[in-house]
């Protein structure tokens, strides 16, 4: 087994990048080889720049603008499970994670109706958000509830089954009074954090622990 880790928050060590790793380990703890890419430290990368190359015969489910991100979607392609955490930014994933996901699914696109991607090899998929709304938000009925199942149901379909782990409310910064963040009590964010982050992780770490184990 071969997974596949992907932090696109462009903070290496903070509430996404110890969540995305958190599932890493437990797919290494399962006996996976796994790798963990920070996507803001890759080279320079764009999104989808709309050639069809990979809509040719010749290069048919293969990405070829050859940046930084044709290696990781390489990696993709031949894993046996993917990890991807983003964090919300301003009401959706950031812009690593939509370059990243334009690339990934684009490719398998082939705007054929009788055979609608041309991914033949469907992987195990958990795709990770962090965010500062509470989890209301992310309920049936939520603000950023049809956002997040967007993405679930185009991951599903053209990478393979994605479940979901949604990390609300998260604390943002080590000190909340450096700012005049007057809609935020920070000693409230920090102790919800100390009581169920522990909980996320493991979560995150069963996670990756049962894509190994498949």
């Amino acid at each position: 087994m071969n997974i596949i880790a992907i932090n696109a928050s462009p903070r290496k060590n903070w509430n996404t990048a110890q969540l995305v790793r958190a599932a890493a380990d437990g797919a290494a703890q399962s006996g996976a080889e796994t790798e963990v890419i920070d996507l803001y430290s890759l080279e320079r990368y764009t999104g989808c720049i709309s050639c069809f190359g990979c809509k040719t015969e010749k290069h048919a489910g293969e990405c070829i603008c050859n940046d930084a991100l044709k290696p990781v979607l390489k990696k993709i392609s031949d894993s046996d499970g993917l990890v991807i955490g983003t964090p919300n930014y301003l009401g959706e994933a950031s812009a690593s994670f939509r370059a990243l996901y334009e690339r990934l699914i684009f490719q398998y696109l082939t705007y054929n109706n009788e055979k609608p991607s041309c991914n033949t090899r469907q992987i195990p998929v958990l795709f990770i958000m962090t965010s500062n709304a509470d989890d209301s938000a992310y309920e049936q009925g939520g603000f950023y509830h049809e956002m997040v199942s967007n993405y679930q149901s185009t991951l599903s379909r053209f990478v393979g089954p994605t479940k979901v782990l949604i990390a609300a409310d998260t604390v943002q910064v080590k000190d909340y009074s450096r700012f005049n963040w007057t809609m935020f009590d920070g000693d409230a964010k920090q102790r919800r954090h100390d009581a169920i982050f522990a909980d996320l992780l493991e979560e995150a770490k069963a996670i990756g622990c049962e894509m190994a184990g498949k």
